[in-house]
């Protein structure tokens, strides 16, 4: 599949072990996973984030396979999902820092290419999450 503003393919990446149960050697039990993702999550961690230290630090390799529901499913059943998804939040966050730049770097017009493709693909990832009810109808990105 190529990629969304160029003309190359895309690399592939790894993929997970086509697993149907949580290993044998995982010593946590679903409740504790639970009780670590929200501990995480208080700090103001990102989901991301969360799975990041359960794999690194405490050794649990897929939370789907060892509760039966997704990471981001158990953040909105104790109300402590984003308002405003991931990867919408850090390619606003990207535009804001190349708006920044550009303020003091007028004649850019790279970066200025570069702030067109990043909203170009907000404007995207908005319509796709109103459709799917994940952002209100009225949700803006100015």
């Amino acid at each position: 599949m190529a990629k969304m503003h160029s003309r190359r393919r895309g690399i592939s990446g790894s993929k997970k072990p086509l697993l149907d149960q949580a290993p044998a050697w995982v010593s946590y039990k679903p409740d504790e996973i639970e009780a670590l993702i929200t501990k995480l999550a208080k700090q103001g961690l990102s989901q991301s984030q969360v799975g990041l230290i359960l794999r690194d630090s405490y050794g649990v390799p897929d939370v789907e396979k060892i509760i039966g529901k997704k990471l981001g499913r158990v953040l909105k059943e104790k109300n402590m999902s984003a308002e405003i998804p991931e990867d919408l939040h850090a390619l606003i966050k990207k535009s804001l820092q190349i708006k920044k730049h550009l303020e003091a770097h007028k004649k850019d017009m790279h970066s200025k290419r570069g702030l067109q493709l990043t909203e170009s693909k907000i404007f995207r990832l908005v319509k796709y999450y109103k459709n799917n009810g994940r952002l209100p109808a009225s949700w803006k990105y100015v």
